[in-house]
């Protein structure tokens, strides 16, 4: 099987995570990394044995990259994406796509007209738990889907916006729970329920005062099919209670997941110690299920690193979508749905009334 040769562009804390994929699948030779501090590129090229560079273009051509994993802060994602496709690079971007709609939709065009692919990080759909709520679905066992809730009750300190120069501030993070710490489960909910249609949403910074950004947010959601859905996702909850995403269908039939215990995942500062589970299961005849899949997954949870895991299973989607010519796990155009979800709440909050949800 022919290698990929892949590279890395950001050298920070979840940048870790993706070399040490890029560095272990059978499907990459990693060959590169990039950061615009040299120093913290040499620092990883010494420790995965690759040249290092402070310069993307410079790199995607010296070190002749085929695909590129882009792990800069977000506002940032878009000036390599551009440079990587214009190069004939293949782009996965960490979450969220963009900061912007405008953003994306020059990155997704710039894809298009080189003919390269371009992804982005939405490893929660991989966990097991939500791979058997989609399934569930999928195969109509719930009926019409007619409500999802997506409620995330977390915590971040001060430390934490302290530990990065660019948390925390509108210009260098775009935004605050919204953008940085809910597009997995944005994505999870538009994934599960289909089309929106209206968006009506608010926001506030509650007991945040360090930072400029959101610490908290609500929203409530009309989909196309007629369907509901709410969204609380907050920062404020310390320290850290869940976070969880339920579905409801037209039968009466309920699937849920817990994706994360206490506070969410912070990537290069804690690792995943409870696994995501299935919190709620009412499926006819498939109730006594419940307890078979919690004991499987937490069976499961126990044989793998899942601070790693499922990145590496995503990756490893990339690389064989670029391999085999075929759509990624997640497009482009799906990561561009969830800067849309969180741009409308904004918007929705600014003029003080429900948008229409516009793609």
């Amino acid at each position: 099987m022919r290698k990929i040769r892949t590279a890395l562009i950001g050298c920070g804390k979840v940048g870790q995570t993706h070399a040490l994929a890029l560095s272990q699948l059978a499907e990459s030779e990693f060959v590169a990394v990039c950061d615009a501090q040299l120093g913290r590129a040499q620092a990883f090229a010494e420790q995965y044995h690759v040249q290092a560079f402070d310069s993307v273009p410079e790199m995607l051509r010296a070190a002749n990259v085929e695909a590129v994993t882009i792990c800069t802060p977000h506002p940032l994602h878009e000036q390599p994406c551009l440079q990587a496709a214009a190069a004939g690079a293949h782009v996965l971007i960490e979450k969220p796509l963009a900061a912007s709609l405008e953003a994306c939709d020059r990155m997704i065009a710039a894809a298009a007209k080189n003919n390269v692919q371009l992804a982005v990080i939405s490893q929660r759909r991989l966990f097991e738990p939500v791979q058997r709520m989609k399934a569930a679905i999928d195969a109509g066992k719930i009926g019409r889907p007619i409500l999802g809730t997506f409620a995330m009750f977390s915590w971040r300190d001060q430390a934490y916006y302290e530990s990065d120069p660019w948390r925390g501030k509108w210009s260098t993070e775009g935004g605050g729970v919204l953008v940085n710490q809910s597009p997995h489960q944005l994505d999870l909910l538009q994934w599960l329920m289909g089309e929106i249609d209206e968006v009506s949403g608010y926001w506030a910074n509650l007991n945040h005062p360090y930072i400029e950004v959101e610490d908290t947010a609500t929203a409530m959601i009309r989909f196309k099919s007629g369907a509901l859905g709410s969204i609380v996702t907050s920062l404020s909850q310390r320290p850290g209670i869940n976070t969880k995403v339920h579905i409801h269908g037209s039968n009466g039939a309920s699937v849920g997941v817990q994706t994360d215990t206490g506070a969410s995942f912070v990537a290069g500062m804690t690792s995943i110690t409870e696994p995501p589970l299935n919190d709620v299961w009412t499926i006819p005849g498939e109730e006594h299920l419940l307890a078979d899949f919690i004991t499987a997954d937490r069976a499961h949870f126990a044989q793998i690193d899942a601070t790693q895991y499922y990145h590496r299973l995503q990756i490893q989607d990339f690389l064989q979508a670029v391999r085999d010519n075929r759509r990624p796990l997640v497009t482009g155009e799906e990561g561009r749905i969830v800067v849309a979800m969180f741009t409308a709440i904004y918007r929705s909050n600014e003029l003080q009334r429900p948008v229409k949800f516009r793609l």
